[in-house]
């Protein structure tokens, strides 16, 4: 296990950064899990909304900010079709997508650093009912299993034209996993529900040189 520090004292690259647009729940905890260790077990930094725990600035405003921070980003829009009683859907997934493909046109005007986004669906998701401007991209798919998830980020990260990439495959990201979420259970149990950001990412890193 790492030491833990007061702060993160170490500066995230831009460049080798990846915004995590995702849901926040128990029961998608797993498919986050594996996405952030795929992310890291890449050789990139995950981002999320909540990582400053900054009260002082309103949540889409720390989006904004990890967003215009992080060379990619990955968005899973498996929740946005009804749920509960009153069939309410979630769209703050397709919000922050919207705000990650804005800030990706800007930038091929010149205005800012490069972005690029994967949007994740599960297979068989309807997600050109709703968001019909989509059709003409190829969404990664996944069938809600860590495996399947894991294969679907790696193969996307490793065809980005960084040196961040390293040579893990998807059998050992899914083989060292559970050592990340053994780690991350405990920081949980320390730390509340939201552990300090920078000490999971220290967590996952700590996973893989442990293998």
């Amino acid at each position: 296990m790492p030491l833990e520090i007061a702060g993160d004292t170490t500066a995230v690259e831009p460049q080798s950064s990846v915004f995590i647009n995702c849901p926040f729940d128990d029961e998608y905890e797993p498919l986050m899990n594996a996405i952030v260790f795929a992310v890291v077990c890449c050789g990139f930094t995950p981002r999320v909304a909540n990582e400053s725990g900054d009260v002082a600035e309103s949540r889409l405003d720390r989006i904004c900010a990890s967003l215009h921070d992080s060379r990619y980003s990955i968005h899973d829009l498996s929740r946005c079709t009804g749920e509960g009683d009153h069939n309410f859907a979630r769209f703050n997934m397709p919000l922050e997508l919207g705000m990650a493909m804005g800030r990706r046109f800007a930038s091929k005007e010149g205005e800012g650093p490069a972005h690029d986004w994967l949007v994740l669906v599960p297979e068989g998701h309807a997600y050109i009912r709703f968001v019909s401007d989509l059709a003409g991209f190829d969404p990664g798919r996944h069938d809600d299993s860590q495996d399947s998830v894991i294969k679907t980020v790696m193969a996307w990260l490793w065809t980005r034209p960084d040196d961040a990439v390293t040579a893990m495959d998807p059998s050992q990201v899914l083989e060292a996993l559970p050592r990340f979420e053994a780690a991350k259970e405990q920081l949980e149990i320390k730390w509340g529900k939201h552990p300090p950001w920078h000490l999971v990412v220290a967590e996952a890193k700590y996973a893989i040189a442990s293998d």
